[in-house]
């Protein structure tokens, strides 16, 4: 007498187990910082790290958004987020069709010499990178936290150019013999077939935008230009003994943003790695 098959959802627990304890531990901090967040200056050192914050308070969001400069640091971030996410996705596009499709002397010995500068350190490029911002006059100024970014990246072209590179070429052909140039065939075919790819290039260039410290704290000196991670960084300088929730209240107001961007984008970003999978 055979034995019963085993059903799939037993056969897959243990995977699902592993999953889940992985998905706990990736998002475990952020959920205590968020839970601390909400709660009284007295509760925090008194309660457990995990004891849900009873009764929860938004005294801490409004003191550090009125008290601290919260707000401006905020603006501050967005604004060059938005800019450099712009950049990014508009002159990583128009470089990536350049690699994939168009023909010149050297277009591969010039996109690999290119792809290898992700393999140097940032900490290396620091120093020469502000004394050209230094020199062009541009230290403390908006242009001088966008630039270094803002004309692309070498992972955004890699990105991009990949992707370009599966589309056939037979629809290319097919619009030159319509007569399309080739701006009409990046703006009408390229870009609207690599919708899924420039929206997950997009997130990740507004993520790490916002999350970027070393830069930031290089460039800029004052709290006209001053980003939300300079700022708790200023925060946890000052106040990390005496006021610990005025910090996490920062640092959870800096993770909002960016869970609502991923929220918007997570659908692009799953697709993207769909289409990444197709041959």
């Amino acid at each position: 007498m055979s034995s019963s098959p085993i059903p799939a959802a037993v056969r897959r627990a243990p995977l699902y187990a592993v999953l889940l304890v992985g998905a706990l531990l990736s998002v475990g901090p952020y959920l205590l910082t968020l839970n601390a967040a909400f709660k009284r200056p007295s509760d925090l050192l008194s309660t457990d790290a995990w004891a849900p914050a009873h009764p929860a308070t938004f005294a801490n969001f409004a003191d550090v958004w009125n008290q601290y400069g919260m707000s401006s640091f905020l603006l501050h971030t967005l604004g060059v987020a938005v800019i450099v996410t712009a950049g990014q996705v508009v002159f990583s596009a128009m470089a990536a069709y350049a690699l994939a499709r168009l023909e010149f002397p050297g277009r591969d010995w010039l996109f690999w010499g290119y792809i290898a500068t992700m393999m140097v350190p940032q900490m290396i490029t620091l120093v020469p990178l502000f004394l050209m911002m230094r020199d062009l006059g541009l230290v403390d100024t908006y242009a001088g936290l966008v630039l270094p970014t803002l004309l692309g990246t070498p992972y955004g072209v890699f990105l991009v150019r990949q992707h370009f590179m599966t589309i056939p070429r037979d629809l290319e052909a097919a619009a030159r013999i319509d007569g399309a140039t080739t701006w009409g065939i990046l703006v009408r075919i390229m870009l609207p077939l690599s919708r899924p790819i420039l929206a997950t290039l997009a997130t990740i260039t507004f993520i790490n935008t916002w999350n970027n410290l070393i830069w930031p704290l290089i460039i800029t000196n004052s709290d006209r230009t001053r980003v939300i991670t300079v700022g708790i960084a200023a925060l946890q300088g000052q106040h990390a003994s005496d006021l610990p929730h005025i910090v996490l209240a920062g640092a959870a107001i800096a993770l909002l943003p960016l869970i609502v961007i991923f929220l918007l984008f997570q659908r692009h970003i799953v697709r993207s790695i769909a289409l990444t999978g197709l041959k």
